[in-house]
């Protein structure tokens, strides 16, 4: 049995440190990019999207409108600056839409 903390840690705090020692920072940054492409993109983009997947730093984004993938990927790096200020990191730095 683990021993008991006794200081006082704000929830934030012992939410964070649970996550850091389980390794889980990966499957909630992987939830964390597919919120963030849902909240952005809005309805008209997300009705068109199939799957998206973190992989490492690259964000695999399947589109079934391939007029729509082509507009996207003209703003590609706009795209991957708007996400990651939505997620508050530099958490993608690759882009594949597919």
């Amino acid at each position: 049995m683990a021993k008991r903390n006794n200081t006082n840690l704000p929830m934030s705090d012992a939410l964070q440190e649970f996550i850091q020692k389980n390794k889980l920072q990966k499957g909630i940054d992987k939830v964390d990019a597919r919120q963030a492409w849902a909240d952005l993109m809005g309805n008209g983009v997300n009705n068109y999207t199939t799957a998206v997947e973190l992989k490492n730093d690259t964000l695999h984004v399947s589109l079934s409108s391939s007029v729509l993938r082509e507009e996207l990927s003209l703003g590609r790096s706009k795209i991957i600056a708007m996400l990651n200020e939505e997620l508050g990191k530099e958490l993608i730095k690759k882009l594949i839409l597919r």
